[in-house]
């Protein structure tokens, strides 16, 4: 296996000599993958190629990947979801939501382990559509001791409707119902993992702290966001068409650059299924 990985910046590498054959058959893959994801926290596999048949093959060598059947999601490839603004205007706010910086899952038991995005279709301007990553992996390492204690017992409500309000305050009663059918999840700050790693669990969908006052609650979690997603620690990937990439759902922030809903921009994901709760 002719292999190897190019680090991009602080977070973020880039694999090079993986072929789709490789990808799919050699059996070395799943287990270079997964270290390489986790030593890195964001894996581009520039203008690979994959059709929605090969990425599903693919993620399913990685873990067990979520699949519905729903509007947006492949009746081929229940595990393929196509985020696409064009596909249906009522998706425009749901869409929307994904400009902030958030982590797939924290209404959740178990969060996602990762998310597999190919760029299928770009925006005329390449300015337009960049998808952004941030470590909170990282941003934990960098508090102070005195935070790193204060923070330790301290409990998040992370809420759908909360985060979705942020950008649309008076939603359609269909857009609540689907908000509501996943209800708020308390979560501690700090996640401690099980390989003695700690992240931070912040981003739009953290509401407000437990036992704190709203506003001193709202003001510190804001602080944390920023502080974890300053330019010096975010990698910005450009997107060619054929690009595939991968990123730690469990301690990795991301968000798309802005595009107008008229780009056309296109990306078909894959989610890996989580095996470790949030504790």
């Amino acid at each position: 296996m002719d292999v190897t990985v190019n680090k991009l910046c602080p977070l973020g590498a880039e694999v090079l000599g993986a072929d789709i054959e490789t990808l799919l058959n050699d059996e070395q893959i799943p287990a270079f993958v997964l270290d390489a994801l986790e030593e890195n926290g964001v894996l581009v596999f520039p203008e690979l190629g994959f059709d929605d048949a090969q990425q599903a093959a693919f993620c399913r060598r990685l873990g067990d990947t979520v699949k519905k059947d729903q509007k947006g999601w492949s009746k081929e490839f229940p595990d393929v979801f196509n985020i696409a603004m064009d596909q249906d205007r009522k998706a425009g706010a749901y869409m929307k939501g994904t400009f902030a910086w958030h982590i797939d899952g924290m209404t959740s038991e178990v969060p996602a382990k990762a998310t597999v995005l190919t760029g299928r279709v770009l925006p005329a301007s390449k300015e337009e559509g960049n998808t952004e990553f941030a470590s909170t992996y990282a941003a934990y390492d960098r508090l102070s001791d005195e935070e790193k204690e204060r923070f330790a017992g301290l409990k998040v409500v992370h809420s759908l409707e909360v985060s979705h309000r942020r950008d649309n305050p008076n939603p359609s009663e269909e857009d609540l119902a689907r908000l509501r059918a996943e209800p708020p999840k308390v979560q501690p700050l700090v996640w401690m993992h099980r390989t003695g790693q700690r992240s931070l669990v912040i981003g739009t969908t953290a509401a407000y702290i437990e036992g704190m006052p709203e506003e001193e609650g709202a003001e510190l979690l804001a602080e944390l966001l920023e502080r974890s997603t300053k330019p010096e620690y975010v990698y910005s990937h450009e997107w060619s068409v054929g690009d595939m990439v991968i990123w730690d759902n469990r301690g990795v922030l991301h968000r798309a650059l802005p595009y107008d809903e008229d780009s056309g921009r296109e990306m078909h994901r894959v989610t890996i299924v989580g095996d470790e709760p949030i504790q």
